[in-house]
């Protein structure tokens, strides 16, 4: 069986050696293909013979509406926000997560912690404070950054949207009057968030200005590595 384990403390009442499934994630920012590939890989594990189950920002059902509320208001500070989404964190992990990894699925995560600390970072909050926050989540057994030029992000939002995102061009922080020039900062200033993450957190960065086959082909053949590991341990 897969050894699961948090990065500091374990939810209460929760065995980790319980959990035999597998947590991969995908991170990358909004219009960097992340949902896509999220969807790509699902349907191929599937047709592996795995049973998944997806997570994501925004999908708790414990304040997932409230979130939205408060974002299309424009209104949060930056420690509201940050408390908002660890609350939509937590009741996933604890509703959706651990009952899925206890089952021996394969959770897809399209984003995980990391977003949240980059975006928190971004807004000012030290990584001493961010830590402890999520100190319960659970150690993915892999994760790969979409890395995709700030360009490429704001075509392609452009081009499915047609409109930028108060809160993904950052202009809670008044980096710019410009929505445009407050986008390009903010998308530099989380990938520039995401550097250290990378490194204290073994994510593996994947090019992301390349086509959808590419980046599905590329991260295929990497998960297939995991699941190597994993069946030995099924196996053993």
């Amino acid at each position: 069986m897969v050894s699961h384990r948090s990065y500091r403390h374990t939810v209460p009442g929760i065995d980790m050696d319980e959990l035999g499934g597998l947590l991969i994630v995908v991170e990358g920012p909004d219009s960097s293909g992340r949902s896509t590939q999220i969807w790509l890989l699902s349907r191929w594990l599937e047709q592996q013979g795995f049973a998944v189950e997806q997570m994501g920002l925004k999908r708790s059902k414990l304040v997932a509406n409230e979130l939205e509320q408060a974002k299309n208001g424009n209104v949060m500070s930056p420690r509201t926000m940050a408390l908002f989404y660890a609350t939509d964190f937590y009741d996933q992990l604890e509703n959706r997560i651990l009952p899925a990894l206890r089952a021996g699925s394969v959770v897809l995560a399209d984003r995980y912690i990391f977003t949240l600390m980059a975006r928190d970072m971004a807004r000012g909050a030290p990584f001493e404070w961010l830590e402890p926050l999520y100190s319960m989540a659970v150690i993915p057994d892999a994760v790969y950054l979409l890395d995709t030029s700030a360009e490429n992000i704001l075509d392609r939002t452009l081009s499915s949207r047609g409109q930028l995102d108060y809160w993904e061009s950052g202009m809670d922080l008044g980096l710019a009057r410009d929505w445009y020039q407050s986008f390009m900062t903010y998308q530099q200033s989380m990938r520039h968030q995401f550097e250290p993450l990378m490194e204290r957190f073994s994510i593996e960065r994947v090019d992301g200005d390349r086509s959808i086959l590419e980046v599905h082909e590329d991260l295929k053949s990497r998960i297939e590595g995991v699941l190597a590991g994993f069946a030995d341990h099924r196996r053993g």
